[in-house]
């Protein structure tokens, strides 16, 4: 169901969505990203749609595009009218379908710091909601380019207390003194389902990270669900090589999911 002016998602930002790789007419991680997506309709107390007739609706979506692409899943509460009181819990949301090109995936990707600090706010922590200004003002940082004036460049963004939390549109891990480590996503950030993955299958320990441990780093990556795993060459002037256990995590990675087989 398309949705129209009155859409809560659009006014308020009241309302979720998934960006999915799409592989051969469906979204081989449906069930990963319906987890997470209902994960965040509970904290919001948004009324999903039916799961089985929501993927049958996505695989409609794809049935005659390419045999990659990226599908954008939306749900805003549902109910309309001004002010910021909602409807029923019970009233069901409104579901947008969008399909859209694949981007390209880069061997390795450079990062920069971002001035634009995330706010905390628990209650909405590892949700993925649709108010998402603080990413729009972070990536507004740099223009059309990265550094080298071209798109394989992503922004780090540390919370208002100073921890780094993530990239832009993407997780982050860092190799520092031996460990690989990740931001904890309890008072800010998403919790996203490429970095699930990573959690399942890397050892790695959640905590805060400082900026300053960058500089002892011997290797960092960022996840997204769309581009997968992509090894981080340099942040300024600080450069890495790229490193085995990015690799092996990769060939991983290809082994799970049909959309990052390599040919």
């Amino acid at each position: 169901m398309d949705m129209g002016t009155d859409d809560r998602g659009a006014m308020y930002g009241d309302g979720l969505f998934e960006t999915m790789r799409a592989h051969r007419g469906d979204v081989p991680w449906w069930a990963r990203h319906w987890a997470r997506l209902q994960r965040g309709a509970d904290a919001l107390r948004i009324a999903l749609p039916d799961e089985q007739q929501t993927h049958a609706s996505v695989r409609t979506a794809l049935r005659d595009g390419p045999i990659e692409a990226v599908l954008k899943l939306r749900i805003a509460r549902g109910g309309a009218g001004r002010g910021y009181a909602p409807a029923s819990a019970d009233v069901p949301a409104a579901l947008h379908l969008s399909t859209h090109a694949l981007p390209e995936t880069p061997d390795a990707i450079a990062v920069r710091w971002c001035s634009t600090r995330l706010a905390l706010q628990p209650a909405l922590a590892g949700h993925k909601h649709c108010n998402r200004l603080e990413q729009v003002l972070a990536r507004l940082e740099w223009g059309d380019g990265g550094a080298d004036g071209h798109d394989a460049f992503e922004g780090l963004m540390c919370s208002t207390r100073g921890d780094v939390v993530c990239a832009v549109a993407a997780n982050m891990f860092v190799l520092a003194d031996g460990h690989w480590l990740t931001p904890c996503i309890d008072r800010c950030g998403v919790a996203g389902v490429m970095r699930g993955w990573v959690l399942e299958h890397l050892d790695v320990a959640q905590r805060r990270i400082r900026p300053d441990m960058f500089q002892r780093a011997d290797a960092v990556f960022l996840t997204n669900a769309v581009r997968g795993i992509l090894p981080v060459a340099r942040l300024g002037t600080q450069q890495w090589a790229p490193h085995d256990d990015i690799a092996a995590l990769r060939r991983r990675l290809a082994a799970a999911h049909p959309g990052f087989a390599v040919d």
